[in-house]
């Protein structure tokens, strides 16, 4: 149920920023504010390419403390 992070290349511009990969929002450029990621309902669309994973996440990462704490 975890998502990823995601370094996309801007299509326009040849900026490099980190997108979630399962954005809620749509995702601009931070420079020229052209459409990196749409939501799609799960995984995102990206609309620049993507270069690298910044962030691989997994539900079985979790710690003992992230469990403690819902259970309060």
């Amino acid at each position: 149920m975890a998502g990823n992070f995601y370094k996309v290349q801007c299509p326009d511009c040849d900026n490099e920023q980190t997108v979630f990969g399962k954005a809620a929002t749509e995702v601009a450029c931070a420079v020229c504010g052209a459409t990196l990621a749409r939501p799609t309902g799960g995984d995102a669309e990206f609309e620049g390419e993507v270069i690298e994973t910044v962030e691989r996440r997994s539900a079985s990462s979790r710690t003992d403390s992230d469990e403690t704490v819902e259970a309060q």
